[in-house]
């Protein structure tokens, strides 16, 4: 059976439809279109909050509640959201709450390891269009089905590190202690299964923390566990339905994509879960397999899981090198494929401009548009105003009025430049010719068309701007 897709219609009639004017679209119809959407909330209604619409409220909340249901490990800032999906192919709407990476420490490792596992985790950065892509957690796993062991381990990490944790073991008494030391984070405890879901349940009901369920490449016993540990009372959940290579790979891609089917595009509540990919395990061949072959294989299988809807990956290794290529690919999977890739808007300084010579010029923030300025002048001692044009580059924002003489008064006015430098100069891209004397009406200075391209920047400057004595009040014309 196929989910009818949500339209405005399903909505409206549950909204107060006053066109009150509270909401940013100002009418109900235009508020629904927005739910359907997901780029208003229900409570940026404020009407909604009156009693008189609690029942009203209650539906809507319920048909837009995503069929994969959003779980959150950890607390307060460091905490993460897996799940919350809404289509199964990202052109439909968008993806939401990227995929989560955790990386893996064993209740075996020596100490000095543990902590530099935990320290390479915590401090993963990489600038990328704007963002900074960073891992999310660690996991804790118990190789020595040692109580007190693993109790010390968890203690250890919990004490290094803030990020939220997975405790795993199958054993319920382990993770019991595991629990007394970092319950108050709420970990995903991993995992429960056909001989241990009743314990599992147990300790995630009185624990209150998430639960993975797990059975290797069998997803009529992953249905069956679910449905009898949500009838105790268990509703925060994942599911992992195993991990192989080479020959079961075709298996596990499969089950994965059969479990997100059946919760999204099917009408089966008991699959609508976050989904996990545990390629760490890949780890348990190393007796067999040299460890740059795992290594290669756990970043191979981690990246096929991705595209095959893991809202979670445990991994082992967080070396740049090995994972750099999955958190990219991460997130250009869960951008907004409606929108285009873009910067923070601002202004940005390169090398050691002074205020007098130092010339000032203006771009776009679109990614692509601004990387590609970006290397044309990052030698150079100069000031750099990127304009909010909604992620259009210069041509399409000035066809599309996103690139205009308000949107750089507003820049200019918002980046404080007026207090960087003496003249009042800008230069603009030779794209956005046509406006020039907009701009130069809109903000009191003189405007110079700079050339189509950024890759003749360098050249325009020494050929117009080097040279020539920029005193306060020096005019181009």
């Amino acid at each position: 059976m196929t989910k009818k897709k949500l339209g405005p219609m399903n909505l409206y009639p549950l909204l107060p439809r006053t066109n009150c004017g509270e909401c940013v679209p100002k009418t109900c119809m235009g508020f629904a279109v927005q739910l359907c959407e997901r780029g208003l909330t229900l409570a940026q209604c404020p009407p909604l909050a009156d009693p008189k619409f609690q029942i009203g409220l209650e539906k809507l909340e319920a048909l837009l509640a995503p069929p994969v249901q959003e779980v959150v490990i950890g607390r307060g800032e460091r905490e993460v959201r897996v799940g919350g999906q809404l289509v199964m192919h990202r052109h439909e709407l968008r993806y939401f709450n990227k995929t989560a990476i955790f990386t893996t420490v064993d209740d075996t490792m020596a100490g000095e390891d543990i902590a530099s596992r935990v320290k390479e985790t915590s401090s993963f950065a990489y600038p990328y269009i704007g963002h900074t892509l960073r891992l999310d957690g660690i996991t804790v796993r118990s190789l020595s089905n040692d109580v007190d062991t693993f109790q010390k381990t968890v203690e250890m990490v919990n004490g290094l590190t803030g990020m939220p944790l997975v405790l795993w073991s199958a054993d319920p008494v382990i993770i019991s202690a595991g629990l007394e030391t970092a319950g108050e984070k709420r970990p995903l405890i991993y995992a429960a299964d056909e001989s241990n879901w009743e314990q599992m349940a147990e300790l995630a009901n009185h624990s209150g923390c998430p639960l993975a369920v797990h059975a290797d490449g069998n997803v009529g016993t992953i249905r069956s566990l679910i449905s009898a540990i949500s009838d105790r009372g268990v509703k925060n959940l994942l599911i992992d339905p195993g991990c192989g290579f080479g020959e079961t790979l075709r298996g596990t891609l499969d089950n994965m994509t059969m479990i997100r089917t059946s919760g999204i595009s099917g009408d089966d509540s008991l699959m609508g879960h976050p989904l996990i990919g545990s390629p760490v395990t890949l780890w348990d061949l190393r007796n067999s397999l040299p460890d740059e072959s795992i290594r290669w294989m756990e970043s191979c299988l981690a990246s096929m899981m991705t595209i095959r809807y893991a809202d979670l990956m445990i991994i082992r290794d967080p070396s740049m090198w090995s994972t750099l290529p999955l958190v990219v690919l991460i997130n250009n999977l869960y951008n907004d494929p409606r929108k285009p890739v873009s910067v923070e808007p601002g202004l940005r300084v390169f090398g050691t401009p002074d205020p007098v010579n130092s010339p000032v010029l203006i771009t776009s923030n679109f990614a692509l548009t601004y990387f590609t300025v970006l290397s044309d002048i990052e030698k150079l001692n100069c000031y750099l105003l990127v304009a909010d044009t909604e992620g259009l580059s210069v041509d399409s924002a000035v066809a599309g009025r996103k690139f205009n003489a308000q949107k750089v008064a507003d820049i200019i006015n918002s980046s404080g430049i007026s207090n960087k430098v003496t003249h009042r100069t800008l230069i603009i891209p030779g794209l956005a010719a046509r406006l020039k004397g907009d701009i130069e009406d809109a903000i009191k200075w003189d405007v110079m068309v700079g050339p189509r391209d950024s890759a003749g920047i360098p050249g325009y400057l020494k050929e117009k701007w080097e040279g020539v004595d920029h005193k306060p009040g020096w005019s181009y014309r």
